[in-house]
């Protein structure tokens, strides 16, 4: 007899959501847009449930957050483009002030690296994942992986000197 799935999931979201959430963050620099995309990756494994492979829902997840970060990257982009008087919505105030001098630089510079090159350092020394993971989740060969990592931390190197 099969478990309840909604145990299942409902274990599944404690287990996966605070490292979710903290991709996130990093790859959109805000805490509440990302714990949106983060509950949209959610509430489309919920639609797909029952998986096939439930031991695929992590990486499923994982691809679902770095895509809705990207859509909403896209998004923010359009909306500054066609609404230029109103105010950048940025991290709250007192974020800064929650990290230290060295941080703020290294997340600063982090946050100017093309896209490409910050999803993967993101998932590589935030989430800890493999080039082939990595490679996975982005939907790129792991050649391309190598290229944006060393290229990303050259320029890092560069500009933190």
């Amino acid at each position: 007899m099969r478990a309840d799935p909604a145990v299942d999931l409902t274990e599944l979201f404690h287990a996966h959501r605070p490292g979710l959430v903290r991709l996130a963050v990093l790859l959109l620099g805000d805490r509440g847009l990302a714990e949106d995309v983060v509950q949209d990756a959610f509430v489309a494994l919920f639609r797909r449930w029952p998986l096939d492979d439930p031991a695929g829902a992590g990486g499923y997840l994982r691809v679902s957050v770095v895509n809705g970060a990207r859509s909403a990257q896209r998004r923010a982009a359009l909306r500054r483009r066609h609404h230029k008087a109103e105010p950048d919505d940025g991290p709250p105030a007192d974020a800064e002030a929650l990290l230290g001098e060295e941080h703020r630089e290294v997340l600063a510079a982090v946050r100017r690296l093309p896209r490409r090159q910050r999803e993967v350092l993101v998932l590589r020394y935030w989430s800890g994942l493999s080039e082939a993971e990595i490679a996975e989740t982005l939907g790129v060969s792991r050649g391309t992986v190598k290229t944006c990592a060393s290229r990303a931390l050259a320029k890092l190197e560069g500009e933190l000197r």
